[in-house]
């Protein structure tokens, strides 16, 4: 299919008002159908040669450490070609982000592919935002797979509520991350939410700080996902507190600094569109 005829994406979704409120409650939502089967089977072989251009992964599963045997992951797709770039951009997801944060407008951190190869590992627990020098809690990404996901794979596994308690000091995404987490979640019994198998289409939105794990690939199909991450319009771009936000604030805000407002050319607003 041409970029021309792809669906566009526009057409708004209403989110329920129980979706919603569990979300600012949760730390995480589920909303099914986000992009109906026949719009990811559309998109998915657009995406998929995006991400294909962008990797550079040659080496074995058992050659990598755990980071990389979690999955590959393709960044900033939407600038390798027009049809990433109308999934991304897709005025649809974007004003769901914004209905669960309950703000007016978001926009783009930036976006990632996430593959997680057949007999990938786990991906540890972590927290997205401590990689983000940005000075909001209003932040959120969408995670689609571009085909159905079995349950032997899931979706991701949750620690409800865990958003509210900000900066845990989970850091990189790594086997330490992981001991550290699971013991946190021990002392402070979190409860544990997965949504277990998923249709192309459907998606889970989580809160930047929450603490979140995936399963590993027993198949011998690829996990084809791509995530959005968003932030609300009007926030600023904060002094890194570690070396992760050094390299963010230099490559995924760049040309802004520190106490600016974070609205530079890789962060476009996509909710409400320009």
């Amino acid at each position: 299919m041409g970029v021309a005829s792809l669906p566009a994406l526009d057409e708004p979704l209403a989110v329920p008002d129980e979706v919603a409120e569990g979300f600012r409650r949760d730390g995480h939502a589920l909303v099914r159908g986000l992009a109906r089967p026949e719009e990811a089977a559309a998109y998915r072989p657009h995406l998929v040669e995006a991400a294909q251009a962008r990797n550079r992964e040659t080496r074995p599963l058992e050659e990598r450490d755990t980071y990389g045997r979690a999955f590959l992951q393709l960044t900033n797709v939407w600038r390798v070609t027009e049809a990433a770039r109308r999934f991304v951009f897709a005025p649809r997801f974007a004003k769901v982000a914004a209905d669960l944060l309950g703000v007016d407008g978001v926009r783009l951190y930036h976006d990632q592919a996430l593959f997680k190869e057949p007999g990938g590992g786990p991906t540890p627990w972590h927290q997205d935002q401590v990689y983000w020098p940005l000075d909001t809690r209003a932040t959120i990404t969408m995670w689609m797979p571009l085909v159905d996901v079995p349950a032997e794979v899931g979706s991701m596994t949750f620690a409800t509520g865990s958003h509210r308690g900000g900066d845990l000091q989970a850091y990189d995404i790594s086997d330490a991350s992981d001991a550290a987490v699971a013991q946190l979640l021990e002392e402070r019994s979190l409860s544990l939410t997965t949504y277990g198998a998923l249709a192309a289409g459907d998606a889970t939105f989580h809160a930047g700080w929450m603490l979140h794990r995936a399963d590993a690939n027993p198949t011998g199909a690829m996990r084809e996902v791509m995530t959005v991450i968003y932030y609300a319009d009007g926030a600023r771009a904060t002094q890194p507190a570690n070396r992760y936000q050094e390299f963010d604030l230099q490559f995924w805000l760049k040309e802004t600094g520190p106490g600016e407002v974070a609205a530079g050319p890789r962060n476009p607003r996509l909710w409400p569109p320009t």
